[in-house]
């Protein structure tokens, strides 16, 4: 029988993007068996945009932290294949039909895909394609085929059999955020093959980037991609939200604006909560 497949997003006050990111969902050319939203701990209009989009399952993750939310998706779908996507994201339209199709090679257990930036900068955009083309998939094949200690996984677009995961107990709750898609790609290498597809890529924001800083977050990853992998444990066990940096330099700009007319909300937008939060990382 053909694998059915579960997407799953987990959303923390995602209002802003999490209606293209399902509305990308229900446009493939390879309809998903299942979506679901997570929605973790949200204070926003989250869960009433997931809502209301046809074909949508909404859970209320009260606990908050993303592999929390990730394990919820895991125990509350229903297919074959569970796939996981970033609420900033924007997937292709053959995006789904180019994963399930990763998976007819044998021994596949994990398939993730790159990035393309919608909201970034030429060099930025040009950094991370080279580090897509040549950088990636150099790391893949040393800690996979040579090594043998672990993987290459992007966080945001990734899709794992439901067996595989079961087998290695599913995700590790114990972790706060950075590190934990190393620590799973680590630990499904033990038990199959998880492949990288270029093919298989997203559109996605680098808000992160943006607020943090290009130096700052890729030190973030390597250090913590590395720890893993080594110690089997993330150099970094906190990690500062950037929808809460964005949405405290919001408020800070609105209380310092004063009261205007209706005395509605006035919000930031990211690109400019970012200049003036340039020398952060995240």
């Amino acid at each position: 029988m053909p694998l059915t497949y579960s997407v799953i997003v987990c959303a923390y006050n995602e209002e802003a993007y999490l209606g293209g990111c399902l509305h990308s969902l229900r446009a493939q050319t390879r309809q998903p068996d299942e979506i679901l939203v997570i929605n973790n701990a949200s204070s926003d209009a989250t869960r009433a945009v997931a809502a209301g989009i046809p074909g949508v399952r909404v859970v209320d993750e009260p606990i908050r932290g993303l592999v929390v939310a990730r394990e919820r998706g895991h125990r509350e779908s229903t297919g074959d294949v569970l796939v996981y996507l970033d609420a900033d994201c924007r997937a292709p339209l053959e995006w789904l039909a180019r994963l399930s199709a990763a998976f007819d090679r044998g021994h596949t257990v994990a398939v993730s895909g790159c990035y393309r930036f919608y909201d970034w900068d030429r060099v930025g955009r040009m950094l991370i394609r080279l580090y897509d083309y040549t950088l990636a998939p150099a790391t893949h094949l040393l800690v996979q085929e040579l090594l043998g200690i672990g993987a290459v996984l992007y966080g945001g677009n990734f899709a794992v059999r439901r067996d595989a995961l079961e087998r290695i107990g599913g995700f590790d709750t114990s972790i706060e955020f950075h590190g934990e898609d190393t620590n799973l790609g680590r630990r499904l290498s033990a038990v199959g093959r998880v492949r990288l597809s270029r093919s298989c890529w997203v559109h996605t924001s680098a808000r992160r980037y943006k607020v943090m800083g290009r130096g700052a977050v890729f030190g973030l990853y390597v250090r913590n991609f590395w720890s893993e992998l080594l110690r089997h444990r993330p150099s970094d066990t906190s990690h500062e939200d950037v929808r809460d940096v964005v949405a405290a330099a919001a408020t800070s700009g609105a209380e310092a604006r004063g009261p205007r007319g209706s005395g509605a909300p006035h919000h930031l937008s990211e690109e400019q909560a970012g200049a003036g939060m340039r020398p952060r990382d995240g």
